[in-house]
């Protein structure tokens, strides 16, 4: 049987419960600079080489949590 298109909405009418995704634990590149609020430019010049990526190939992914230590750590208090 091919699965409905609807499935979330055929779940939820069907009174069983959505299966929600696991939090992410890394994000690509362009994920963390979304994240950040920054551009690539930025990221390459100030955050990468502060920042430890993984590396599988060609793919480079940022740890969150590395993201977030990152920008506690230039955080100023005005």
């Amino acid at each position: 049987m091919k699965p409905s298109k609807h499935h979330a909405a055929d779940a939820k009418a069907s009174g069983a419960a959505a299966i929600t995704p696991p939090p992410r634990v890394c994000l690509s590149i362009q994920e963390a600079c979304g994240s950040l609020g920054v551009s690539w430019d930025f990221w390459k010049e100030h955050v990468e080489p502060e920042v430890g990526v993984i590396r599988l190939g060609r793919r480079k992914l940022v740890p969150v949590r590395a993201l977030e230590e990152w920008a506690v750590g230039h955080a100023s208090l005005c």
